[in-house]
């Protein structure tokens, strides 16, 4: 029995035709792994499920409208034609088309962006500015014939017709429109005419608003050096271009309404001001010459002359409380003076000295005052009242004085008190 014997090459483009000739093109789920998105535009990652393994390749010109991101450990639905690579012998899953497993593909694709953006902070509360309240041209980035920028003029026009709107007609559905779109935000926000800007299309299904979703649309309203409202669909729909901007409205209509002031309450407003402007201004008025009225009749001759009166006959009264007052404090003051003197001259030693007296003293200054301090042969010094003595002591005598002295002091005098204790009298001797 003789048996073919085949080359590699032969036997591989042997299996090449009979799996690309056996197998039309089939879906394949399966969980994403080992995933390249190589530089060329063209992705390689494999399929798996618990038992087996399927390499895969998605080419550049067929990957270039998918809108999420294949990642590792992802559940896909890949459509695709079996091939053999015959270099390596392995055969594989040329990819057509990719879908997420169990959620949209472009819901994915915006949980996706919304995520990846919110993290580089294109969300954040704190960049988000003010839009300005009294606007004098707004920028609007929609298409030239729906109804929106018909609703955007007739509300702009109806509530401020001084403001005026500058459009940029772009798509805002279908292939192209995001760059479009990004381009007219651009566009305006470099010519700087604009005071705010309105991004907006009517509403419709997910896929019709998608391009406000892409990431061209988002960073050019997050480096739009002016202030953006987002108006895309209805209230119920969001857009990635709605968390961007710095104010999201429900609606278009409602987009104008926040964009420019309501002229008809302006007025309102400004004249009810005035009215009340015009009654403070009456009312002072009215107070100031309330006031003049008074100050003429306070500054009439007969008031004046009233006044002069009163004031000199109030000072005369005070002139003669002063004079009292201080002719009673200067002959207190004298007497007190008076007697202040006598007790100065009293106690005066020179005056004692003049009397008769003599102050004996040590030779070192001590005054002597006991007989029982000094010895027989020590030196003595007496001041008299003109003059002075240096003596010597023959003799020391310590009995007491042969005389009263007059003006001793009654602390030297013996005597005796009578003393109250407990309501009976008690003699003591007080020395």
């Amino acid at each position: 029995m003789e048996f073919r014997v085949y080359t590699v090459s032969q036997l591989t483009a042997e299996v090449k035709y009979l799996i690309e000739g056996s197998f039309p093109p089939v879906w394949v789920e399966g969980e994403v792994g080992n995933f390249v998105h190589h530089g060329s535009g063209h992705m390689y990652f494999s399929l798996k499920d618990e038992a087996a393994t399927l390499r895969c390749v998605f080419f550049r010109q067929n990957n270039l409208r998918l809108a999420f991101r294949p990642e590792n450990g992802m559940k896909v639905l890949a459509l695709g034609e079996l091939t053999v690579y015959e270099p390596s012998g392995q055969y594989q899953l040329k990819v057509a088309q990719l879908r997420p497993a169990g959620i949209g593909e472009l819901q994915l694709a915006f949980e996706q962006l919304k995520a990846r953006l919110q993290a580089e902070g294109f969300f954040d509360p704190e960049r988000k500015r003010a839009i300005p309240a009294f606007p004098s041209v707004v920028g609007v980035v929609t298409s030239p014939t729906g109804a929106v920028i018909r609703d955007i003029v007739s509300v702009i026009a109806r509530r401020c017709p001084s403001v005026r709107i500058v459009l940029f007609p772009v798509r805002v559905q279908g292939e192209g429109a995001a760059g479009e779109i990004a381009e007219g935000i651009r566009a305006l926000g470099r010519w700087g005419g604009a005071d705010v800007l309105i991004v907006g299309r009517g509403g419709g299904s997910m896929e019709d608003l998608w391009a406000f979703n892409e990431e061209a649309v988002a960073r050019a309203i997050f480096e739009c050096p002016t202030p953006v409202i987002s108006a895309v669909g209805h209230e119920t729909d969001f857009t990635i271009a709605d968390f961007v901007a710095d104010l999201r409205a429900p609606t278009p209509s409602a987009a104008a309404e926040f964009a420019v002031p309501d002229a008809a309450e302006l007025k309102a407003g400004l004249r009810g001001l005035s009215s009340r402007l015009l009654r403070a201004g009456r009312e002072r008025v009215e107070t100031a010459w309330q006031e003049l009225d008074g100050l003429e009749r306070e500054l009439s001759p007969r008031r004046l002359q009233a006044r002069l009166n009163y004031g000199r006959e109030h000072t005369g009264s005070l002139a003669r409380l002063l004079a009292v007052y201080a002719g009673g404090r200067l002959t207190g003051g004298a007497a007190r003076w008076e007697s202040l003197r006598r007790q100065l001259v009293a106690l005066n030693p020179a005056g004692v000295l003049g009397r008769g007296f003599a102050l004996a003293r040590t030779p070192q200054g001590e005054i002597i005052r006991d007989a029982a301090g000094v010895e027989v042969g020590d030196r003595v010094e007496l001041t008299l009242s003109r003059g002075a003595l240096d003596c010597r002591v023959e003799a020391a005598r310590t009995a007491a004085l042969p005389f009263a002295l007059p003006g001793l002091p009654e602390s030297l005098k013996a005597q005796k008190k009578t003393v109250k204790l407990n309501g009976e009298e008690n003699g003591r001797q007080q020395r």
